[in-house]
C-alpha cells in the first residue's frame, strides 16, 4: 500500500443505489437461470408477503381491518409515492381502477427486468382482494418492458372475471 491516500469521492456507492442494483442482479440471474415465468412466481410471494404487511400498516393509520374500497387508490397512489415512484390515477370506475406510472420505485435499475413488474402486481392484488374481496391484476405497460410509462389495471370484484393478469382473493381469515 502507498503513503498517498486515495480519492473515493468519485466512487458513485450509496445504500439505495446499490441496493437496486443487487435487486437488478438477482432478478436477471433468476430470469437467466429458472427463465421469466419461474422468476416471476419467486418475485409473486415475496410481493404478496409485502403486501400483507403494507395492507396491515394502512389499517392501523386508517384505523379500520382492512382499507376501504374507496380509500383503495388513494392508498396504491401513497404507497407508490413513499417508494419514490409516480404513480397517478387515470380512470377509477368504482370497479376498475387504472393506474400511470411516470418514474419506477426501482429507477433504470428495472429496464429489461419485467419480472420486478410482478412487485407491483401482487402489491396491488394484495391490497386491492383485502379491500373488495377480489381482484385483477394486469401491467398492461411497463418501464421495465421498454415504454415510457406504467399503466396497471386493477378490477375489483367478489366475483371472478376473466382476462388477462393475475387474480388475487382476500385471504379466509380476512372475511
Amino acid at each position: 500500500m502507498s503513503g498517498s491516500s486515495a480519492d473515493f469521492s468519485t466512487v458513485e456507492l450509496e445504500r439505495d443505489g446499490f441496493l437496486r442494483t443487487l435487486l437488478r442482479h438477482l432478478t436477471g440471474t433468476l430470469e437467466d437461470v429458472v427463465g421469466l415465468e419461474q422468476a416471476e412466481g419467486f418475485i409473486s410471494v415475496v410481493g404478496k408477503r409485502m403486501g400483507a404487511e403494507i395492507s396491515s400498516s394502512y389499517g392501523r393509520a386508517l384505523s379500520v381491518d382492512r382499507i376501504p374500497e374507496a380509500r383503495l387508490a388513494e392508498v396504491l397512489v401513497d404507497l407508490k409515492d413513499r417508494i419514490q415512484g409516480d404513480f397517478y390515477v387515470i380512470e377509477d370506475t368504482g370497479d376498475t381502477l387504472v393506474l400511470g406510472n411516470r418514474t419506477c420505485p426501482f429507477g433504470d435499475k428495472v429496464i429489461g427486468r419485467p419480472s420486478l413488474c410482478m412487485m407491483t402486481t401482487n402489491v396491488f392484488g394484495t391490497l386491492a382482494a383485502e379491500a373488495a374481496g377480489q381482484a385483477r391484476v394486469h401491467v398492461e405497460e411497463s418501464i421495465a418492458m421498454g415504454h415510457a410509462g406504467c399503466r396497471v389495471v386493477v378490477h375489483l370484484s367478489a366475483e371472478p372475471r376473466p382476462g388477462p393478469g393475475r387474480t388475487f382473493y382476500r385471504p379466509p381469515s380476512s372475511t
